[in-house]
C-alpha cells in the first residue's frame, strides 16, 4: 500500500476553513476540478463530476465536526488505484488565530502503474487542491 500527504497553511481561522471545506458535498465551493457533487445514499455518498465529464463516486467513512476532519473511500473513479482511503483535516496553527493548516492525505494500492506514479498523481491532486483552497479563501 502506498500513501501521500500534503499540508498547506491558509489565511483563515480553522473554523472559517472548516466551514468552507467541512461539508462532504462542498468540493464545488472551493475545488475547480470538481464543479458538481450529487448527494446519494442519504448524503453518505457523493457522485462527483470533473470538467471532462468523468465520474468519481466516494463514500464518507468517518467524520468529526469537533476535530475538523472527514475520511472517505473511493468506490468508483478513473484513477489507477484500488483501496483508496483519504482524510481531509484542518489544524490550528499555534499563536495564529487567522491561519489554519489543512492536511490532505491518502493511502491506496497502485493498479497498473508504479507506486511512485500513483503517489505522484495524488500528491499533485492534493497540492493543486490546497492551492485552489488558498485562492478561494483570498478571493
Amino acid at each position: 500500500m502506498a500513501s501521500t500527504s500534503v499540508s498547506r497553511t491558509v489565511p483563515a481561522s480553522p473554523q472559517q476553513v472548516w466551514d468552507r471545506i467541512g461539508g462532504f458535498h462542498s468540493l464545488p465551493d472551493w475545488l475547480p476540478y470538481i464543479p458538481d457533487s450529487t448527494a446519494l445514499d442519504g448524503g453518505r455518498v457523493r457522485r462527483l463530476t470533473n470538467p471532462d465529464g468523468e465520474t468519481i463516486v466516494e463514500r464518507l467513512v468517518g467524520f468529526s465536526e469537533t476535530e475538523r476532519h472527514y475520511t472517505y473511500a473511493i468506490l468508483e473513479a478513473p484513477f489507477p488505484v484500488t483501496g483508496y482511503l483519504s482524510t481531509l483535516r484542518v489544524h490550528t496553527v499555534p499563536g495564529q488565530e487567522n491561519a489554519a493548516e489543512v492536511q490532505w492525505s491518502g493511502s491506496f494500492t497502485p493498479d497498473g502503474v508504479s507506486e511512485s506514479e500513483a503517489v505522484s498523481l495524488f500528491t499533485g491532486i492534493y497540492r493543486e487542491g490546497l492551492e485552489a483552497l488558498h485562492n478561494a479563501l483570498t478571493d
